[in-house]
């Protein structure tokens, strides 16, 4: 992945950790690793816990950003959810996968959260 794409990715998870302290989130972790996965925020507001996947993007030719996060990128979430679980969860939280999209086209920054985006088996 090039530095630019990097970049890009990274000013959409500012966008979107910003989006959800708005919202009355706590940023618990950014770039939470497991081996070569990633969660790209976690949050939390009281008792729930979001592990929220960002997908930036320029434009729609593609499909929209929320579209993107397919059925193997939410298995790999899954995943590094449960490891984050096992290490910092407790048995009184409640957690959830949510995405969050950021369309940055010239100077305008459209942000789309979607809670509850997806639930595994």
């Amino acid at each position: 992945m090039s530095k630019a794409r990097q970049e890009f990715g990274l000013l959409g998870e500012r966008i979107a950790a910003r989006w959800l302290m708005r919202d009355g989130w706590v940023l618990v972790a950014h770039r939470f690793r497991v081996g070569h996965r990633d969660i790209d925020l976690i949050v939390r507001r009281g008792d729930d816990v979001a592990f929220v996947e960002v997908k930036a993007r320029r434009d729609e030719r593609f499909g929209g950003p929320v579209e993107a996060v397919h059925y193997r990128k939410q298995r790999e979430l899954g995943r590094s959810a449960r490891v984050w679980v096992d290490r910092h969860g407790s048995d009184t939280l409640r957690y959830r996968f949510d995405v969050v999209g950021v369309l940055v086209v010239g100077q305008t920054v459209r942000v789309r959260h979607v809670p509850n985006a997806f639930r595994l088996p």
